[in-house]
């Protein structure tokens, strides 16, 4: 339209200077500045025109929600059942560097990506997620651990380690979750800003695109000078930022006590907007009103927050949706799916805060439900992820060599915890299980033992299983007493006494657990034995 715009200026003048040059009489000097001014509003307006166009069509993504889940959080949430709900997507958190290699990403410290593979099933977990309609992107950083960036100084190290963890898991959107040292490291900042510009690049140059969100803390009054500077650097060093998310959560004493969680989060976020602008504008990237309003996102801290009497209600949830809706923003999260629940009864001070549960009475309702309203959108989905069911077929046999645990056999007895597979799926048991079909059609899920985790992915092999070594307990035996709490190996399984004991075998404990005085252990406890790290 800009170039239409400029075109019909220029006729403009033509035809105003044509009647002059045909009746042969020069122009006055107040005329050409006259006809020029017209010229220069015209395309003026044309430019303006594009810029208002150009700002929209560089968020034509729809505005999308998705919550926070804390991968390492104990209880392990199944963010993959997210896929039978209306809010499929997801932000897992968080990648931080691992605490033996500075340049090795690790979830939360605990496991290398590996170790999350295995342990906590989660490549598999997000191709369940995705093969529902969910997406996923990940969160580097957060309050806890280390981002990447504060102690990888080999810029070539640190791009590879961002990569490694997109490619692993095909995703096509990060969030860099910038708290503490984080975001007070100016050097690391830096090093940032030249890794995520290189990967983006280079991901460009293979026909791919990678989605960059910045996760700041704010107050009322707006970001700190901290954050402000941290999208600073991502500027200059050219990274195409798709936005700005803002934490409207812990206020402490710069929120007013008469202001409501969701007015606060508002000034909040406003304030961000008015310096996003300024930001833009001293990089000379100047960007509309919507265009900053869509670049930016919102993260409320759901129910009660760290800071004692600070509690996000649901009717803060409402009202705060309704605004953010209305105002344009391109995204709204929460902390976290974790937590969008009631606290049960055994939960008694709810004003502390707890990782599996909000605090509030919720009734029937969520969190994200409420928060959700209005944003429709997706997070951008990675090249090669998971978009699709794999047909189940009984026809085509389970083939062990390419199935990362034991294939489901009628006459075999699974404890709690234990995975196989079964047409072309990992399904894991509730409880101890012999001969009930995995996937036998049940109308309710506690009619069957078996919980599906999700399918076998293209190219596994057999992950090989903790198992304990001969000697890390005694192994048992009918003539010995053991006093509750004691732990035997039977047949390699560990076992442990619910009470004093002689003579009772613990195979009895499969076929009737109540009466006997044995207990398996599950198969998260082998895990901690083995690692010694209590993850």
């Amino acid at each position: 339209m800009a170039r239409v715009s400029k075109n019909a200026s220029a006729d403009a003048v033509e035809r105003a200077q044509a009647p002059e040059a045909a009746s042969g009489r020069r122009l006055s000097p107040w005329r050409v500045i006259g006809a020029a001014l017209v010229a220069i509003v015209v395309v003026s307006a044309g430019a303006v025109g594009l810029q208002w166009w150009s700002a929209r069509a560089a968020v034509d993504a729809k505005p999308w929600f998705a919550s926070y889940v804390d991968v390492t959080a104990t209880p392990r949430f199944a963010f993959e059942n997210l896929g039978g709900t209306t809010t499929k997507d997801a932000v897992l958190s968080f990648v931080v560097s691992s605490p033996s290699d500075p340049c090795a990403p690790s979830w939360g410290g605990a496991y290398s990506l590996d170790q999350a593979r295995g342990s906590l099933d989660l490549d598999r977990r997000i191709a369940r997620l995705q093969q529902q309609g969910g997406t996923v992107a990940v969160s580097f950083g957060g309050q806890r651990n280390d981002e990447l960036a504060v102690h990888c100084v080999d810029p070539s190290a640190l791009k590879n380690a961002y990569a490694s963890v997109v490619d692993r898991y095909k995703i096509g959107t990060i969030d860099l979750d910038l708290e503490g040292t984080g975001i007070t490291d100016t050097d690391a900042a830096a090093r940032r800003a030249e890794a995520i510009a290189a990967l983006q690049q280079e991901r460009r140059a293979a026909g791919k695109s990678l989605a960059v969100w910045l996760t700041l803390p704010v107050a009322p009054t707006g970001m700190t000078s901290d954050g402000t500077d941290a999208i600073a650097a991502m500027l200059k060093a050219k990274v195409d930022i798709a936005g700005v998310n803002v934490m409207t959560m812990d206020f402490g004493d710069a929120k007013d006590a008469k202001t409501s969680m969701a007015k606060a989060a508002e000034s909040a976020v406003s304030a961000a907007q008015r310096q996003l602008g300024i930001l833009y504008d001293r990089a000379k990237l100047h960007q509309s009103d919507p265009s900053l309003w869509a670049k930016l996102g919102a993260t409320p801290m759901i129910g009660q927050n760290d800071t004692e009497g600070e509690v996000f209600t649901l009717a803060d949830a409402a009202s705060f949706n309704s605004w953010a809706v209305s105002n344009g923003l391109g995204r709204m999260s929460m902390w976290s799916a974790n937590r969008d629940k009631t606290c049960g009864s055994n939960y008694v001070d709810v004003t502390v805060v707890s990782d599996a549960c909000s605090g509030v009475n919720q009734g029937k309702k969520s969190f994200a439900g409420v928060l959700s309203k209005g944003f429709d959108g997706h997070i951008a989905l990675g090249e090669g992820a998971v978009t699709t069911a794999e047909p189940t077929s009984t026809a085509t046999a389970d083939d062990p060599a390419h199935s990362p645990y034991p294939v489901w056999a009628s006459k075999n007895s699974y404890l709690k915890g234990t995975k196989v597979v079964w047409h072309h799926n990992v399904y894991q048991a509730k409880w101890w299980t012999k001969g009930d079909v995995p996937d036998n059609p049940v109308l309710n899920a506690w009619e069957t033992p078996w919980e599906l985790v999700g399918p076998v992915l293209p190219g596994e092999t057999p992950i090989p299983q903790p198992t304990l070594p001969a000697g890390t307990y005694p192994t048992w035996t009918g003539t010995g007493a053991y006093d509750k709490g004691q732990r035997v190996l039977f047949d390699g399984v560990p076992y442990e006494a619910k009470w004093w004991t002689q003579g009772d075998s613990p195979e009895a404990a499969s076929a009737n657990p109540d009466s006997s005085p044995w207990t398996p252990l599950s198969q998260d406890e082998v895990d901690q034995i083995i690692g010694g790290s209590g993850h």
